[in-house]
């Protein structure tokens, strides 16, 4: 069985997009792995990750 979750860019004017890195990062540690990533009209980005349920 898979598990989702989605991460949310966080908006900020220094840094953001090694910040939402670098998260994206420390899931994979946990063995997440990114399935899509999107932007909407806001201007938010988000990625949706996957993992299996049972590690």
């Amino acid at each position: 069985m898979k598990e989702y979750k989605f991460l949310k860019q966080k908006i900020s004017w220094s840094n953001s997009q090694k910040n939402f890195e670098d998260e994206i990062n420390e899931h994979a540690k946990q063995g997440w792995r990114v399935i899509n990533v999107y932007a909407n009209t806001n201007g938010g980005v988000y990625a949706v990750l996957e993992k299996d349920k049972n590690l």
